[in-house]
């Protein structure tokens, strides 16, 4: 609430303190600019398209079985099944026959780093639809010697 002083003149009773009926709005567009500005620095910050650069793992490798069956996508985005290089239509079949048909058989997926993690994930796709549900990334040791 403010208040209005007298307008210069002295004396009388009209030098009485006016109460004035107007509202300050100053300090509200101030604190609505301040928030305005957290907001558009804080908002960029909240998506999650920031570019990932993800570490090697430093855990103890699991032993591996005698035979284990690789499937391999390359970087022109082929799939090789141990060494030979299959379609996607035939990698079903390909992994009953190097599994002899036992689907809980872990299967140990690799890929090349320039293969994007949507093709990477269109494999994974393919090995869940044909029943293989055991599925180990293959990546470099990256623990210290």
């Amino acid at each position: 609430m403010g208040v209005r002083l007298g307008g210069g003149r002295r004396g009388g009773d009209d030098d009485d303190l006016v109460e004035a009926h107007e509202i300050n709005v100053t300090p509200f567009i101030d604190v609505m600019l301040v928030l305005l500005i957290i907001f558009m620095v804080a908002a960029p910050l909240a998506t999650v398209d920031l570019g990932v650069d993800l570490p090697a793992s430093t855990v103890e490798p699991q032993p591996r079985p005698e035979q284990p069956v690789f499937v391999t996508l390359k970087p022109d985005l082929s799939v090789a099944v141990g060494e030979d290089i299959i379609a996607r239509e035939a990698l079903p079949g390909t992994l009953d026959a190097a599994t002899k048909g036992q689907k809980d058989e872990r299967i140990f997926l690799r890929a090349d780093k320039a293969v994007s993690y949507g093709e990477l994930m269109a494999v994974m796709n393919l090995l869940r639809d044909a029943g293989y549900l055991k599925i180990a990334l293959v990546g470099l040791d990256g623990r210290s010697e």
